[in-house]
């Protein structure tokens, strides 16, 4: 290798250094400290420290931790329940009785719908006995829902 000078700062060298640049033959000053370097500022021959910053030979994650004397508040929420919907076709759930997880049995009954629909095919003129199709027909009826395990009710779906 050979020692050469360092190549010229950028700008003409008429005018003289640019802003932001130190004038030739001088070391420019080191980011984040207040006093150029090679000029010690205290004892020992170091730069002074900026505040917060650590000094040489230091490694920032020593010590204590950032968030070291903060107190995390943790809230607990209650827990949201889900409303089954029952219709038609039976559902998995829960059993609020045996606590078990199973597909509801369902069972039709008659309702409030099958007998509004037999009236108005009474009023219609079907009174010989054709009136009473909606009692045997399922999409007319309510759906009972119970669970396999303890026979228990779990929900029911009315029409009306």
């Amino acid at each position: 290798m050979t020692d050469s000078a360092p190549p010229p700062y950028p700008g003409n060298p008429t005018k003289g250094p640019e802003p932001g640049y130190p004038p030739p033959g001088q070391a420019p000053p080191m980011q984040g400290y207040s006093q150029p370097y090679g000029q010690p500022a205290q004892p020992g021959g170091y730069p002074q420290q900026p505040y917060g910053q650590p000094a040489y030979g230091q490694y920032a994650g020593y010590g204590q931790p950032q968030g070291y004397g903060q107190t995390t508040v943790v809230v607990a929420q209650p827990a949201l329940t889900m409303v089954q919907q029952f219709r038609e076709t039976p559902v998995h759930t829960r059993c609020p009785h045996c606590q078990a997880e199973v597909v509801t049995a369902t069972s039709y009954e008659t309702g409030t719908f099958a007998w509004i629909i037999c009236l108005v095919l009474c009023l219609v003129g079907c009174d010989l006995g054709c009136c009473f199709i909606p009692f045997c027909v399922d999409g007319c009826k309510d759906v009972t829902h119970s669970c396999p395990n303890c026979r228990q009710v779990v929900g029911r779906y009315n029409r009306m």
